[in-house]
């Protein structure tokens, strides 16, 4: 699969990748201060430890194309036939850092700068807004102003902050926000936290290759299971990576949560309006980012439906000409592939 990759919609559809990472210089200073004076968790020393100090061309170029909205990433989305962006702070975001007012102002001063470049590049460039989950009212004014001043179509999350989880009740705030503006939520990973990194660590897979994606559909199980649909039944849940593999496994998860409702095993875990599958096709959204895999995505659209799997590319962090290619060539009706490319993004993100 080689040839040129074109914008403009050559193939009748346009490329809308939806998972896409800028950083801040001062965003990475800071996560090199709390590696460099031991204030980072295991995940970060492990992550940025190596993004931001290797000298390693992946790493370097990497930090490169983060630190870009401008000539170099349209050139690199001209490249790989990338019509539009959506763009959102990279992971972790500002979710580690312990001194609340420097989150806060890390998140501010990066939702400003993406809201400047969206409007110097506005048919190529989506924002969504950066929070500070540390401080859920605060988090909840950020997606209202996202929303309503700075226009951005959505709210990237990067899994858990410091430990915690989404289905704290301290959190709701953040829920309320999104409903009131009618957003969607992006959960995106971050490494493990310490109290579940060390078994992965120790053999290599913290990162990318599969704690990311165990601990974010860990993460998104955590909140359907706790009843946060049936609280916000119009709230929409994005996640990555195929879904973080959480679509193959269904069937089971429907079994032993309906199993483990009716034995009364667990306190926490009560009676739901609908099954685990049912909230996949009403409220929860996937992207292949850095899953360039026919099977996966026709699995994904054949148990939730065509309308609720879209693009990605996982810019800078898997970029890949071939899997563009793949994606073009999957075996799959037109109007399903032009709504995974395009048509599902602009209708989620309200484009």
């Amino acid at each position: 699969m080689t040839g040129e990759l074109k914008t403009g919609g050559d193939k009748g559809y346009l490329r809308i990748a939806t998972e896409e990472a800028f950083a801040t210089r001062e965003q990475i200073d800071i996560y090199l201060r709390m590696v460099k004076d031991g204030s980072a968790d295991k995940g970060m020393v492990s992550l940025w430890g190596f993004y931001a100090k290797s000298p390693s061309e992946r790493a370097m170029t990497i930090i490169e194309r983060l630190l870009d909205l401008g000539e170099r990433r349209l050139a690199d989305m001209d490249a790989h036939g990338i019509d539009k962006a959506i763009l959102a702070l990279t992971s972790p975001g500002v979710q580690p850092l312990l001194d609340l007012d420097e989150a806060k102002g890390i998140a501010l001063a990066a939702n400003d700068y993406l809201a400047e470049r969206c409007q110097a590049h506005p048919d190529r460039f989506i924002g969504m807004t950066a929070v500070a989950p540390q401080d859920p009212e605060w988090s909840a004014a950020e997606i209202r102003r996202g929303a309503r001043e700075l226009g951005f179509k959505g709210v990237q999350i990067n899994s858990h902050t410091q430990g915690e989880y989404l289905d704290a009740a301290k959190f709701d705030p953040i829920f309320r926000a999104l409903c009131d503006v009618g957003q969607p939520l992006y959960i995106h990973p971050s490494t493990p936290p310490d109290a579940m990194i060390d078994p992965m660590l120790e053999a290599g897979l913290d990162g990318a290759i599969f704690g990311f994606g165990v601990e974010t559909g860990m993460h998104l199980l955590r909140l359907i299971t706790s009843g946060i649909f049936d609280r916000y039944p119009t709230l929409q849940i994005m996640v990555g990576h195929m879904g973080e593999a959480l679509p193959y496994w269904l069937y089971r998860l429907d079994y032993m949560h309906q199993a483990g409702v009716r034995a009364n095993r667990y306190a926490c875990m009560k009676p739901l309006k609908k099954t685990i599958a049912e909230y996949f096709r009403s409220n929860v959204l996937v992207t292949n980012s850095g899953m360039a895999w026919e099977p996966a995505v026709k699995f994904a659209q054949s148990v939730m439906g065509t309308e609720r799997v879209m693009y990605a590319m996982d810019y800078p962090y898997e970029v890949m000409p071939e899997e563009v290619h793949a994606m073009d060539a999957m075996d799959m009706p037109f109007d399903a592939k032009r709504q995974f490319f395009q048509t599902n993004a602009e209708k989620w993100f309200n484009l």
